[in-house]
C-alpha cells in the first residue's frame, strides 16, 4: 500500500533530503527538537496507521484494530492527532506472550495457517536492517550514498544533527530509533536475538512454499483510504538558568562547593551541573542524584529511629491522660492557669510536693498550646548522670567521647516546634544550668564536642519539688536561670489540701484499677472514704494511686472495704469513733446492714454525679426501673438536683 506514496515523492525532483515516516519516536524527535526538518519528512503514515485506516475503510470505522508490535513507541502514536482513530490499541510482543501465558496457550504446539490478508511479498523485510529499501524496490550505489538508512539511538541522532547542519544531502534517509531496526524494539521478545530473529525472518520470506495468498475478500479492492499526514512543530525553547539558579539547586542536593559535584553519573546527566539546568527546565527532579538521595535516606532513618524512641518515651509514662480531676477551689485555679498559659510561648515553672501531678500538669498546658500536633518530650533529670543529661539533651558529635560511635540529635533538637518537659530541675548541675540558660536566651544549643551552635524552637516546661530561692542563696542554683525559669510559675495543691476531690479521684483510680486487673469492683465503702479524709498523705495523688490499686488486688468481692486498707486507715477510723464518744456496733447483722447501705448509697450519688442528676439516664446507667431508683432516692434523702452541673462552674474541665 505504501510503495507508490513514497515513490511519488522520491521520483519528483527535490532540493532537500526526504525522512521516512515511520518511525514515531523519530517523528516526534524532529517535531519537538529538530523543527528545521519538519519540510524534510515524507508526508506519509506509518505501516501500522495505513493498515488501521485500510481495515477499517473497507470493514467499517467499528471495527476494532489491534496492533501487535515490539514497538512501545506505536502506543504513543495512536494518539496523535493527525493519526487518531486508526487504530485502537498496540499490544507489545511481550505483553502478548504475557496473556498467553495466563491463559496457557502455547503457540509452539498449534499448526501454521494463513493470515486472513493480503499477500505482503517484499513487505515482510520491512521491519529488519535495511528492510524498508528493500520493500520499496531501492537500489544504492556504494559509492553514492543517495539512499541511507541507519538504526540505534546514537546513529540517529548523529544523523539528524549532520541533515540540520546541512553536512550531508542525500536523496531518502531511513532512521528508525531501535537496534536492529523494528525487531528490536523495546517491547521485543528477549528469548532471541536480533540477528537471529533477523536470519528467521529472511528464511521465512526466501521460503516460496509457505501457504500463503491475499484472502478472497481483499482481491477485488480498488478503493484505498488516503495515507497521507501532516505533521506539527512542538518545539519548545527552554528558558536557560541563571548562574544563581544553578548554585541554589546544586546547594538543595548539598553540593556547596565544587569538590561536593561528584559527576557520578547516576542521575543520567553527564555532570551535576547538567542535571541542576534540567531540574530548572522541569525536565528532572532534584532526588534523581543518587548520593542525595542516599543521603537523605539516611537521615529519614536516623529520624524515624529517633521518633521512636521519643514514642517509647511517652508510652513509659505513667500518665497518659491530660485530664486533671477536681472540683475544689485548689484544683479550679490550677485550672484556670493552665488555660491562660497554655496558647501562650511562656516558659513555665511548675512548683508542688512530689505526687501532685505536675508532670500531668504538664501534658494539660502542652495540649492547650498551639503545639499539641508536635511532641512533648518528658526528662526526668535524676535518672541520668550529670554527661549523660547533656549528651541526652543537647545531642552529641561522633567520637566527642568514649562510646559516641554515632553522631546524636539531641531532645531539644528532636522536640524542636514542641515542648520540652525537664522534670526535678533543682537537680541539674551549674554547668548544665549554664548550658540550659543559653537555649532559654538565644534560642540555641551546642551539642557535646561540637562548635556550631544549632538552632532550636522549643517550649520549656520545668517542674521541681525542691525550694529554689533557697538553692539560689545557697549557691546551687544560678539566679539567672532561676529569673528566666520563674516567669509563670503554677503551684500544685498537695492532696491533703483538696480533699474535696479525692472521692473522684478514688473513682478514677478505682476504674483504672478495675481495667488493669480485670476485675469486677463496682465501688468503695464510705468507711473506707472517712479514714482516706482523716489521712494525711505525704505522697499525694500517687500514694492514692498505689493504695487503690492494692486495695483492688487484695479485695475478695466487688466493694473495697476499710480492711483492704493499710492498717493506718483502719486506726484513723477507730480514732475518729472514740473522740466522738460512739461505741460502734459490732453484731454480724448491724455491720452487714451498715456496709451494704453505704455501698448502696455511695452507688446511687455515682450514677447521678455521672449523669448530671438526670434521674431517668442514671436509672438506665445503673440497669435498674426508674421506680426503684426513685425509692432509693428517697430512702437515702438524695435529690437529683443536688447534681445537676451548674453554668460556668467549671466542672466540665
Amino acid at each position: 500500500m505504501l510503495v507508490d506514496e513514497y515513490h511519488k515523492p522520491i521520483d519528483r525532483p527535490q532540493d532537500a533530503p526526504l525522512v521516512t515516516t515511520h518511525c514515531p519516536t523519530i517523528v516526534d524527535l524532529i517535531e519537538r527538537h529538530y523543527p528545521q526538518l519538519l519540510r524534510n519528512l515524507m508526508k506519509v503514515v506509518s505501516p501500522m496507521v495505513a493498515i488501521g485506516r485500510f481495515i477499517k475503510a473497507h470493514r467499517g470505522q467499528n471495527t476494532r484494530v489491534i496492533y501487535l508490535s515490539s514497538c512501545i513507541a506505536g502506543k504513543f502514536e495512536i494518539e496523535a492527532e493527525p493519526v487518531a482513530g486508526a487504530v485502537d490499541a498496540v499490544l507489545t510482543y511481550r505483553e502478548l506472550t504475557q496473556m498467553f501465558r495466563e491463559r496457557s496457550i502455547d503457540l509452539s504446539r498449534l499448526p501454521d495457517s494463513t493470515f486472513d490478508g493480503m499477500q505482503p511479498d517484499r513487505g515482510r523485510l520491512f521491519p529488519t536492517s535495511g528492510g524498508p529499501f528493500q520493500s520499496l524496490g531501492l537500489i544504492n550505489d556504494f559509492f553514492n550514498s543517495d539512499f541511507i538508512s541507519t538504526e540505534g539511538e546514537e546513529n540517529a541522532l548523529e544523523i539528524i544533527r549532520d541533515l540540520a547542519a546541512g553536512r550531508i544531502n542525500p536523496r531518502v534517509v531511513d532512521i528508525r530509533f531501535c537496534n536492529g531496526g523494528c525487531i528490536g524494539g523495546p517491547g521485543k521478545n528477549n528469548r532471541l536475538t536480533t540477528f537471529s530473529k533477523r536470519n528467521l525472518i529472511h528464511q521465512y520470506y526466501n521460503n516460496r512454499q509457505t501457504p500463503y495468498a491475499t484472502a478472497p475478500h481483499y482481491q477485488n479492492l480498488h478503493h484505498m483510504p488516503d495515507l497521507n499526514r501532516h505533521f506539527t512543530n512542538k518545539h519548545k525553547r527552554l528558558e536557560p538558568p541563571s548562574g544563581q539558579s544553578i548554585r541554589q539547586i546544586l546547594q538543595a542536593t548539598n553540593k556547596f562547593v565544587e569538590r561536593d559535584e561528584l559527576d557520578c553519573g547516576a542521575c543520567g546527566y553527564d555532570t551535576c551541573r547538567e542535571h541542576a539546568v534540567a531540574v530548572y527546565q522541569g525536565l528532572a527532579e532534584g532526588e534523581m542524584c543518587l548520593p542525595y538521595s542516599l543521603k537523605r535516606l539516611e537521615e529519614d532513618r536516623f529520624n524515624l529511629a529517633q521518633k521512636y524512641e521519643l514514642a517509647q518515651r511517652a508510652l513509659d509514662q505513667e500518665f497518659g491522660e491530660t485530664a486533671i480531676i477536681g472540683q475544689d477551689a485548689r484544683t479550679l485555679e490550677v485550672l484556670n492557669l493552665i488555660g491562660q498559659v497554655g496558647p501562650t510561648p511562656t516558659t513555665v515553672l511548675i512548683r508542688g510536693e512530689s505526687g501532685t501531678g505536675k508532670e500531668l500538669t504538664a501534658r494539660a498546658i502542652h495540649q492547650k498550646s498551639h503545639r499539641a500536633d508536635k511532641p512533648l518530650v518528658t526528662v526526668n533529670c535524676t535518672t541520668l548522670t550529670d554527661s549523660l543529661l547533656e549528651s541526652e539533651l543537647f545531642g552529641h558529635k561522633k567520637g566527642s567521647f568514649t562510646g559516641a560511635i554515632a553522631e546524636k540529635k539531641g531532645l531539644f533538637e528532636a522536640a524542636s516546634g514542641g515542648t520540652i518537659f525537664l522534670d526535678e530541675i533543682g537537680d541539674i548541675t551549674p554547668k548544665l544550668q549554664a548550658e540550659l540558660l543559653r537555649v532559654l536566651d538565644n534560642g540555641e544549643i551546642k551539642p557535646v564536642g561540637g562548635n556550631t551552635p544549632i538552632k532550636v524552637d522549643v517550649r520549656l516546661i520545668a517542674a521541681t519539688n525542691k525550694n529554689l530561692e533557697e538553692g539560689v542563696r545557697d549557691g546551687w542554683f544560678r539566679e539567672d536561670l532561676f529569673y528566666r525559669l520563674n516567669v509563670f510559675t503554677i503551684t500544685m495543691p498537695p492532696l491533703r489540701s483538696r480533699l474535696d476531690s479525692l472521692e473522684d479521684l478514688v473513682n478514677l483510680f478505682l476504674s483504672r484499677a478495675r481495667k488493669r486487673l480485670n476485675k469486677s469492683i463496682i465501688g468503695i465503702d464510705d468507711r473506707a472514704i472517712q479514714s482516706m479524709l482523716q489521712y494525711h498523705w505525704p505522697g499525694n495523688i500517687r500514694e492514692l494511686q498505689n493504695i487503690i490499686e492494692r486495695a483492688a488486688v487484695l479485695t475478695q468481692d466487688s466493694i473495697i472495704r476499710l480492711e483492704n486498707l493499710p492498717v493506718i486507715f483502719g486506726e484513723l477510723i477507730l480514732q475518729k469513733g472514740d473522740d466522738s464518744g460512739e461505741t460502734p456496733e459490732l453484731t454480724f447483722r448491724s455491720q452487714r446492714d451498715k456496709h451494704l447501705n453505704q455501698v448502696e448509697k455511695s452507688l446511687i450519688k455515682r450514677y447521678l454525679k455521672e449523669t448530671g442528676g438526670n434521674v431517668s439516664s442514671a436509672a438506665r446507667k445503673a440497669k435498674i426501673p426508674r421506680r426503684t431508683f426513685y425509692r432509693l432516692l428517697t430512702r437515702y434523702d438524695i435529690k437529683g438536683s443536688e447534681f445537676r452541673v451548674k453554668p460556668g462552674s467549671g466542672q466540665d474541665k
